[in-house]
């Protein structure tokens, strides 16, 4: 066989990560390659510390990003705090949730479901409720943005009420960060993950973690080892540590925390709050589209995530034939259905740079051929000029 190199098709990616990526960070992920420890290298890493703490809101010192995905972040937190025979309490309304349920149980811990329909957010009254039954329970934990359902929840009141109970807070904002507020320090949040391949834009791989003071003293008091090598926070500060002195732990993926460099760069040049907006304004205009052609958000609008959409499929359409058309004709890629929703919904995402007007047109206008001429009770012609008002007035 001819040895050729590889050469991905050019995509909108629109579906529930990855998103686009800005040329920027492209062109700094091809930078040379320098050493791990490299005296430049650390000038780099305390740098992107710095920056992450103002992404997530937030002065606590352990801050870093994990050299995995979002859910090395997520077993990170679980494989630190949590111990054999510790009691979590864990709210489930969508897929992430219930991978939290199996970070417990995969700890020896026992993990209390708090559950919601998927499409609706994490009650509180029914977490104030089992918090108030399990005395003692060493931690709350619950998805910010589940991105299975497009559903955001109220993480002020939840990490309130975990504080209230003595119980530690661990929160997944992997669809948050960027994209909608997140403010750790505001909200008394003591364990929280993220990704960088969502709101941030730059290339998967990467998973931002933020630990506060109250949750380091925990993971100082564990009573047995971190049954993680790799994610042991106790071997990790060691390197990613304050001071130009660094413990070598392992070889970071030198190139893709470039790449996070300049995303964390090209958030604070647009400004946080102004990021929020963005999102906001792109989120009204797809949904005022949709809306226009006849489809409908089975998420009510208050708890919808501007960043990640679930839109109902219209009966008697095949959504995987929908989803595949647009991919085929227009490059275009959307999300399907997890879970409960498979089969039930797509899930449209406009995050980062995908989280812009160019998107939002060529999503609606593919969307509406496709569901066209597959004879979809839809209106047709009127979805991109209810996206422009919004836009552009």
């Amino acid at each position: 066989m001819k040895s050729a190199s590889f050469h991905p098709p050019k995509r909108l990616l629109m579906g529930p990560g990855p998103s686009d990526l800005h040329p920027r960070v492209l062109a700094a992920m091809a930078q040379p390659t320098i050493g791990h420890l490299d005296p430049a290298f650390i000038d780099l890493m305390d740098d992107i510390k710095r920056r992450l703490q103002a992404a997530f809101g937030t002065a606590n010192e352990l801050t870093m990003p994990i050299s995995g995905p979002g859910s090395a972040g997520m077993e990170a937190c679980f494989v630190n705090l949590v111990e054999p025979g510790d009691v979590v309490v864990v709210c489930v309304n969508g897929v992430f949730g219930g991978r939290m349920k199996e970070n417990v149980e995969r700890m020896g811990g026992h993990a209390v479901l708090v559950e919601d329909a998927w499409g609706s957010p994490v009650d509180p009254a029914k977490v104030e409720a089992a918090l108030a039954a399990h005395p003692g329970a060493k931690a709350l934990a619950f998805v910010h943005a589940e991105t299975s359902t497009g559903v955001q929840s109220d993480a002020a009141a939840l990490c309130a009420l975990a504080a209230k109970h003595g119980a530690l807070s661990i929160v997944d904002t992997v669809t948050s960060l960027g994209g909608i507020p997140v403010a750790v320090d505001a909200w008394g949040a003591d364990a929280v993950y993220s990704g960088t391949q969502k709101c941030l834009s730059c290339a998967p791989g990467l998973s931002p973690i933020t630990f506060s003071p109250r949750a380091v003293e925990a993971v100082k008091a564990r009573k047995t080892k971190c049954p993680s090598w790799f994610l042991d926070f106790s071997l990790l500060l060691g390197y990613w540590g304050g001071g130009a002195k660094r413990a070598y732990h392992h070889t970071a993926p030198v190139n893709a925390l470039y790449g996070l460099h300049e995303s964390l760069v090209l958030l604070e040049e647009e400004g946080l709050e102004q990021s929020w907006a963005r999102h906001a304004l792109q989120h009204r205009a797809l949904v005022a589209g949709l809306e226009a052609m006849g489809l409908g958000l089975p998420v009510a609008p208050a708890h919808r995530l501007p960043q990640l959409n679930a839109v109902t499929v219209p009966d008697s359409i095949d959504e995987a034939a929908v989803r595949a058309q647009l991919l085929s004709r227009f490059g275009l890629e959307i999300g399907a259905g997890l879970g409960a929703l498979a089969g039930k919904v797509w899930r449209i995402g406009l995050m980062g740079q995908s989280a812009s007007p160019a998107h939002v047109m060529a999503c609606l206008t593919g969307l509406e051929t496709v569901l066209a001429e597959m004879q979809a009770p839809i209106a047709t012609g009127r979805a991109t000029g209810a996206a422009s008002q919004i836009l552009f007035g």
